[in-house]
């Protein structure tokens, strides 16, 4: 059986179970790896356009949780600030002169980033003439306000709180 191609000895062909020549059995795995190579081009848009779709959804959320979170933490660091101004301004009597005044005097340990600026330089401070206290000896800096001009989600300039 030269040349013939087949093997002599017959084996059972796997889909209907009748007897097959072994070379049959080659054939049909070859055609299965054919339709198994991978993913056609239909399904992996299908795939694109649900990432694209769920991406969409996401990132607005994500954005404005970021905002809320710089803002939460802008009104801590106000809050810091104004009593660090406050203890000096009465263990002291008379108000810092700069902010630097309470990190060299330990009512803070570093000034704080400015979270919507993302610097430590652009914190615009309030001087004022008055004084606050009966024993105050100095005027100062009586307020501290962020520097950033951009406006809040509940519609105020950051530079007003």
């Amino acid at each position: 059986m030269k040349g013939t191609g087949f093997s002599p000895y017959i084996q059972p062909h796997k889909s209907n179970g009748a007897l097959a020549p072994a070379g049959a059995k080659k054939e049909t795995l070859k055609r299965i790896r054919q339709h198994e190579s991978g993913f056609t081009l239909i399904e992996l848009m299908i795939v694109m356009a649900i990432i694209l779709i769920l991406t969409t959804m996401v990132v607005p959320s994500y954005i404005g949780a970021m905002k809320h979170a710089r803002e939460a933490v802008l009104k801590e660091d106000l809050s810091v600030l104004r009593n660090a101004i406050d203890s000096y301004t009465m263990d002291k009597q008379k108000a810092p002169q700069s902010l630097d005044d309470l990190v060299q005097n330990g009512y803070l340990r570093a000034i704080p980033e400015d979270p919507m600026t993302h610097s430590k330089d652009t914190w615009v401070t309030d001087t004022s003439d008055a004084m606050y206290s009966i024993d105050e000896t100095e005027p100062g800096i009586a307020d501290v306000h962020s520097g950033s001009e951009e406006t809040s989600s509940d519609g105020q300039p950051y530079s007003s709180w």
